[in-house]
């Protein structure tokens, strides 16, 4: 991995403005599908590329770094997806990487005929359609069981003739379940139908391959395993049609105009290799945790959702009878400890969350479950704070453990 530029790195310069931090210099942070801490071997090869002239545009010698220090870290991001390095489109992000699919497959459909999704789909997928739907295309949304999975057949059912594209993401940023990607994604291509794949949540905590998938686009996000905010992916397979959402120039192959932030697509390829070179001894470490976190929730009287699912390694989303999230979410913050209720786009939103709705929660308990995402930097003392936290936070909610301790 290139983490050098011309004339030696960057000395750092000192800012005397107002910066904010958490208020613990080692927070107990549980929320790593909103955002996962940078590894500190990406700031590291970041830091270089900071505050210097880099376009990878530029003929020049500092243009010419530039470019190879991008397509060094394009052909890791691609070695993670098990792909080619021409299929990987740099964005500003997963939202708009979905948004760019979605727009092109109205503009080429002359926002004629019918979008699939399914009913867990990220707001970034959920939005665009229903904008499309705004213009005149039909928008069908496939259900979920009680586990937030969809079914194939019935998602199936509904990308009959006349289907533009199908959405479904590989797992859920809420409560954890993987869908069947793969078996839609196999009789998509029979009947001709393009499949977008949201594999935002997945890639890094799972072996991840688009191709083995079938799908003809998929969506990465950086900051989900360790990398920077601010940069994404969109892998496009081979002779997959594309309209580009960003006009301008020709960068990424006129598929996403726009100058690369080249420190933070480093960043992205270091994070993507140590997810690749470190994913199994990760997952591992994140299965064992969450097996503890949810089994001492389970004797604090609290309830796991989708628990018999095929879910991430790292999540879990629970709830405590009678507790309001919105309540144990500021206790836990006063004590030190980084959870939250769902997707981060929809901080601050006052209805119950879509992903809950279409599991069938009943509003009550919707609005009193929070969500647990783990990461490498996790241990059992983390976990075992958090679970005596919660055990004294909801208990001075009201909830009795469900296994009273023997004195």
């Amino acid at each position: 991995m290139v983490n050098s530029c011309p004339r030696g790195p960057v000395q750092p310069q000192h800012y005397n403005g107002p910066v904010t931090f958490a208020p613990r210099d080692r927070p107990a942070y549980f929320d790593h599908n909103a955002t996962s801490p940078p590894d500190p071997r990406v700031v590291e090869a970041m830091v270089p590329w900071l505050g210097r002239a880099a376009n990878a545009s530029a003929v020049h010698a500092w243009g010419q770094a530039a470019r190879d220090a991008v397509e060094r870290a394009r052909a890791e991001v691609a070695e993670l997806l098990a792909t080619e390095p021409a299929q990987v489109v740099l964005t500003g992000s997963a939202t708009e990487a979905n948004n760019t699919v979605l727009a092109s497959c109205g503009r080429l459909a002359g926002h004629e005929g019918r979008i699939v999704v399914s009913a867990v789909e990220h707001p970034s997928v959920l939005r665009p359609a229903e904008r499309l739907a705004a213009d005149g295309m039909e928008l069908v949304t496939a259900p979920c069981d009680g586990a937030g999975r969809v079914a194939a057949e019935a998602l199936l059912a509904a990308a009959g003739t006349g289907t533009r594209l199908v959405a479904l993401m590989l797992a859920n940023n809420e409560v954890g379940t993987l869908q069947p990607v793969g078996r839609v994604a196999e009789v998509c291509r029979e009947r001709g139908v393009p499949v977008l794949c949201d594999a935002v949540q997945a890639v890094g905590r799972l072996p991840v391959s688009p191709a083995a998938l079938g799908v003809d686009y998929l969506t990465v996000s950086a900051h989900k395993l360790g990398g920077p905010q601010g940069v994404g992916a969109l892998w496009i397979r081979r002779g997959a049609p594309l309209e580009p959402l960003l006009l301008g120039g020709r960068q990424e192959r006129r598929r996403r105009a726009g100058t690369e932030p080249v420190a933070a697509v480093v960043g992205f390829g270091v994070a993507a290799a140590l997810a690749r070179t470190e994913g199994v001894a990760r997952r591992s470490r994140c299965e064992a945790l969450r097996s503890r976190l949810e089994a001492g929730v389970e004797r604090l009287g609290g309830r796991v959702h989708a628990a018999t699912a095929p879910r991430l390694p790292n999540t879990t989303h629970l709830a405590f009878p009678g507790v309001v999230a919105a309540d144990l979410l500021i206790r836990l913050d006063l004590a030190g400890f980084a959870v939250s209720n769902g997707s981060a786009c929809a901080a601050g939103a006052t209805a119950p969350s879509h992903v809950l709705a279409a599991m069938g929660l009943e509003p009550r308990e919707a609005a009193g479950s929070i969500r647990v995402s783990l990461g490498p930097g996790n241990d059992e003392t983390e976990v075992d704070a958090l679970l005596a936290a919660l055990g004294r936070e909801s208990a001075a909610l009201g909830v009795r453990p469900a296994v009273e301790e023997v004195r």
